[in-house]
This record gives C-alpha cells, structure tokens and sequence, in this order.
C-alpha cells in the first residue's frame, strides 16, 4: 500500500534546498495534549483508493470520537502530493495557523519534500505514549524514510513489504528460489514460467531492486544517491544477471503483465509458478475472493525483501495539532495495530516490535484461522530498507533503453 503513496512533488528541487531549523521536539503533558484535542476536528488527508483502508479510517474516527471526543475527517485522495501542494500554497501565502490540513499519510519522496521546505509539525513522534511499541531495531524503515531520517517528525503507522507467492500444490517449499541466482536457476528449469510486472509498474522496478540487493557486494551502496558512475558499476552484476534471466521469462521476456493484479491473474489461470505482492496478506484476501487458488503461500527471500513504512505527518500550520497526535498515537496501539493487519481490514505489517507489546495484546497478531495464505509476522523475515529514490529512476530508464526495442 505504500507504493501507493508514492507520487513525486518536486523531487528534483527538493535536494538543493538548506537544512531546516525545525521547533524543538514536543514536550506537554500527553494528559494536557488529549484535553485540548477534545472538540477538535481532523482533517486526514489520506488515499481514498482501497475500501478495506477507507472503511479502517472510518472505523478508526468512531474510536477516536467515542473515547477523545476527536473528530476524523477522511478527506480521500487520489495523489499524495494533492495535500503537500495545498500545504505548499498556503505557506506561500503566508497562512502559517489554522492550515486546512491536520494530518498525511505519506512517505517517500513526498515526505522528504515536506521535511526539506519546513512544512512539518515536530519532532512530536517521541511524545506519543504508544510510540513505545514501535519497532526501531527490526524495521529500521521505521526511522529511516528512502534514505532520509524521519527524525520524529512523521509517526509510522504501516509498513508493506514484497513477498512472492507460489501455488503450494505445484511446487514444494524446498524448491523455491531464496535469492536472485536461485531464481535465475529456477526460471531455467521452469522455462517461461516466471514474470515481472511490467519496469514501468513499481513493483517491477522493485523486483529489480530486490534482485539488485542479491547481487551488489555491499548493499550499503543502495542507499546513497545513485551517480552516473555509480549506477554503471553497481548495476553491471544486475544487467548480467537479467541478460540470463529474460529469455527463461514468459513469453520469453518480450511481454509483460502490466501490474500485480495483471500477473496474479496469470497464476490464477496456471500460467506462471510465481506472482510477487507488496502485500503480504495479498494471498489471504485472493484466496477468500477466490482470485487465487487456495493452496497458494507466501515465501521471501533468504536475506529479506524491501519493504516500507507509511507515516503520518501533521503539517507546520496545521490548525487541530493536538488531535492529529491523538489520532497518532491511536493509530499505534497494538489492538489498532492488530485490527489493521487483519486482512479483513487491510491485511498490513504492523510496525510494532511484538517483543514489547504485553502478552495479551501480543496474542491479538495471531494469524487468523481459517485464512490460508497469510503469512506470520515472523515467516517475512527481515525487512530491507528502500534504496534511494534516485535507483529506481534510473534503474527504469536503464532497462527501458536496454530491454524495450
């Protein structure tokens, strides 16, 4: 779901600006902070493209309604960088109090843009009584933003992480592939029985990406901006590996799906081993709508696969501070946490550490029975930071010159 959250504002200016001198972090009372939030309202500027997340913000502003007497307004987007443009425009107008905006999800480019120009209430993520749970050792996603330090200023909220599915009744666990050499040999012994979303898709470009981790000897690399000198050295072992890998692929490589949904559908239809999702509980939810069939399962590579967290931010002028924080912090309670990754509701990684959540609430993240197909949070494994930005531009450029004729 993340992905989603992933449109560019101004990408390319953003870098160049100077640091920005943010407020110091918040430090009231949490007690005074929900007394004034009481009777305020919060406008969430939030995508509005998923009916399971869109009726988890509802159910979410009952909640905060009922036990704060805060109010939640889902103000439903289809761009991101709709409400960091408005926030933009108003700054510009000189509107720093009582902004029309009081809460984003985000993360990615828009996030840094924001951070980088100013626009961002905090650090206040610190202040939030439930930021206590939040995993920072394990999913340094958590904290570290495509590359930029969240810094507090963005309380995380869901993480997405790409998992691959195999139909368990073809395949047995013993033969999948773990990494991208073992996929490479996979694919020769199951010739035109693996795919790719189309590279223009994101999660075509993160199978790149994902191969890409596999084969650079130091990961560390991914994560500073890409150079043209970099990029050439870098990706050399990635274009070796996939000049192998094409012609093994569907359609020997000369189409592709153009989308998950798109390649799921030809591993309904038995034409491809392996569909990949960067939505664990994506097999769970196709099994149950019988989209998939249901002995398909969930596998990750041995080293882990790339994942990121989706973030809440409230904006430097937003007018309902004190209810943004309190809908934060909601948002980070293990049994908010446990709801919103039931795949009823939306099926998505919690970003908390399960080592410090009390042990009845921790019994809340138990797979559900009856739901094959969905994965333990332990069965993912670890989570790979996002590879800076500026990788998978030029990583979808590369091969559209090189693989597109």
């Amino acid at each position: 779901m993340s992905f989603r959250c992933l449109r560019i504002l101004a990408f390319g200016t953003v870098l160049a600006l100077p640091a920005i001198a943010f407020p110091a972090p918040e430090s009231r009372p949490w007690p005074a902070i929900v007394a004034q939030a009481k009777g305020q309202t919060v406008y969430w500027n939030a995508w509005g493209g998923d009916e399971r997340t869109n009726a988890f913000i509802a159910w979410s502003g009952d909640e905060v309604q009922r036990r704060y007497g805060v109010t939640l307004r889902h103000v439903k987007l289809t761009d991101t960088a709709e409400a960091v443009t408005r926030v933009v425009a108003e700054k510009s107008a000189g509107r720093d109090a009582n902004g029309s905006v009081d809460l984003i999800w985000l993360n990615g480019p828009n996030f840094l843009a924001m951070k980088s120009q100013g626009l961002l209430h905090g650090p206040f993520s610190a202040a939030l009584p439930n930021y206590v749970y939040v995993d920072t050792l394990h999913k340094r996603s958590n904290l570290i933003d495509f590359t930029v330090p969240v810094d507090g200023l963005a309380a995380p909220w869901r993480l997405a992480q790409l998992v691959f599915m195999y139909d368990s009744a073809r395949l047995r666990p013993a033969e999948l592939p773990k990494s991208a050499p073992e996929l490479l040999a996979f694919a020769r012994q199951h010739p035109r029985r693996v795919t790719h979303p189309s590279v223009r898709n994101f999660l075509g470009a993160t199978f790149l990406k994902q191969a890409l981790y596999d084969l650079v000897p130091d990961p560390a690399v991914l994560q500073q901006p890409a150079t043209n000198a970099s990029f050439d050295a870098v990706t050399a072992p990635l274009w070796a590996w996939y000049d192998q890998l094409r012609p093994t692929l569907w359609r020997e490589g000369r189409e592709f799906p153009e989308s998950g949904p798109a390649q799921r559908q030809l591993m309904n239809d038995g034409a491809i081993d392996i569909h990949m999702s960067f939505d664990p509980a994506e097999a769970a939810v196709s099994i149950a709508s019988q989209l998939l069939p249901a002995t398909v399962r969930v596998f990750v590579m041995a080293r882990g696969t790339i994942g990121n967290t989706s973030f809440v931010a409230i904006p430097y002028n937003a007018a309902h501070k004190e209810a943004a924080m309190v809908v934060a912090n909601f948002l980070l309670e293990p049994a908010t946490q446990a709801r919103a990754q039931d795949p009823t509701w939306g099926g998505n990684l919690t970003v908390l550490d399960l080592a410090k959540v009390p042990a009845a609430q921790r019994a809340l993240f138990a797979p559900r029975l009856g739901m094959p197909g969905l994965p333990s949070n332990a069965e993912l494994g670890a989570v790979l930071l996002e590879p800076h930005p500026s990788w998978m531009t030029r990583i979808t450029a590369a091969w559209e010159r090189r693989y597109s004729r």
